[in-house]
């Protein structure tokens, strides 16, 4: 896949001239998709298990690939300073949301994206206001401070569209909002924001509030608040053990909205899509949702690509922050012990088109600091070839839009 891609010379086979042509232009919308956690294996097995070994996913179908290296300033990365290494270009500390080392602000892609005339908009399965998300639009110095991160994206970035779950930090304590408090699935999910009423005062500042798909399709207007669950739109457990991927809004849907939300500003739009189904089941080992929600990211990056053959105008490139829990493919082999915890096999896994299967091992719940690969599209895309710093995600959006220095 990508280092198939790097190896001649950062293009796949095939590749039309007419779009090495395009790729040279100027971007004038950037989708960018953030599959959490998600490392080439991750991505192997999500297309092994889709379309087979001569298959590809609409995320690997791109003409361009990279490697991008993932460390903070820590070898090993958090969601927080990755994204923030992605949407500043700084290396920063864990934990850390559109800060740098030194605890100072970093002006981020998207707030540039908006002061150039853009429309924003934030995209995800986790809450809009978790790591990912946050540092793409906001300033904090400690990831775990939502509600604050909830009211910097309503008053200072002010992305046009948030979509995603969270709920519990935008209503303070016992006011539960749309979802209720300490629901069966997950008893410790309930109302905590720290900062007010912030769904009330997204309304006062001009956004359409949705919390159910029928409200979500109907919702007119250019600037969007969605949120469809407590935390996350799941419950990332072990197998068996209350595990739960089924968004009662799926990523596709939210991404089709948003596109279509953004899309009617002439001077373009910057839209981050995560699926956050793919660190958090990974952190479980389990591999059962870890693909599931993977396949479901790759639906949502159809989506996208669907737009742009509309309107070449538009880069959408695949990217993860960081892989997480030591994923790997291995045959299915009844000698080889599969062990208990961390070490224990997931599967066997049907390929698809064929009769035969895979298994997924482990060697940590935790990320690792692998590289991971990147694909992309659009103008700008052949940027995105090499093996780079995360860092440099910052620049060649930069530089692909033409939006000049961050100052």
């Amino acid at each position: 896949m990508a280092a198939a891609a790097l190896l001649a010379g950062g293009t796949t086979a095939g590749h039309a001239p007419k779009q090495a042509d395009a790729a040279s232009a100027k971007a004038r919308n950037v989708i960018l998709f953030v599959g959490d956690g998600m490392g080439t294996a991750q991505r192997n097995a999500i297309r092994l298990a889709t379309v087979g070994e001569n298959g590809k996913l609409a995320m690997d179908a791109m003409p361009y690939a990279g490697l991008i290296h993932t460390s903070s300033t820590s070898p090993v990365t958090d969601s927080a300073a990755s994204a923030t290494a992605y949407a500043s270009g700084v290396k920063t500390y864990n934990g850390a949301i559109g800060v740098n080392a030194d605890k100072q602000t970093v002006r981020t892609i998207m707030e540039i994206a908006k002061a150039a005339g853009k429309s924003t908009g934030i995209v995800t399965t986790s809450q809009v206001t978790d790591a990912t998300g946050a540092a793409f639009g906001a300033h904090v110095e400690d990831r775990s401070k939502q509600s604050d991160i909830a009211l910097q994206l309503l008053t200072q970035s002010k992305p046009d569209v948030m979509l995603g779950g969270g709920e519990d930090f935008w209503y303070p304590a016992g006011n539960p909002g749309k979802f209720p408090d300490e629901p069966a699935e997950d008893p410790k999910e309930k109302s905590k924001g720290t900062q007010g009423n912030l769904v009330e005062k997204a309304k006062q500042l001009g956004y359409t509030y949705v919390s159910t798909p029928d409200g979500l399709k109907q919702a007119k207007g250019k600037k969007l608040l969605g949120l469809f669950a407590n935390e996350e739109m799941f419950q990332q457990n072990e197998e068996g053990k209350g595990d739960l991927y089924n968004p009662v809004v799926p990523l596709p849907v939210m991404t089709q909205k948003a596109i279509d939300t953004l899309s009617s500003n002439s001077k373009g739009f910057f839209l981050m899509v995560e699926e956050e189904g793919t660190d958090e089941f990974a952190h479980k080992n389990n591999a059962r949702l870890t693909i599931k929600s993977g396949q479901e990211l790759d639906k949502a990056v159809q989506v996208a690509k669907n737009f742009a053959k509309k309107h070449p105008e538009t880069l959408v490139l695949v990217l993860a922050d960081h892989e997480t829990g030591g994923f790997s493919i291995e045959p299915v082999d009844d000698e080889d012990e599969s062990g208990d915890g961390i070490s224990m096999e997931d599967g066997p896994f049907a390929i698809a088109g064929s009769k035969q299967n895979f298994v997924v091992d482990w060697t940590t719940s935790g990320h690792t600091a692998v590289d991971i690969p990147v694909t992309a599209m659009g103008p700008g895309a052949q940027l995105f070839t090499g093996v780079f710093e995360n860092t440099e995600v910052f620049s060649k959006l930069l530089q692909a839009q033409n939006l000049g220095a961050s100052k």
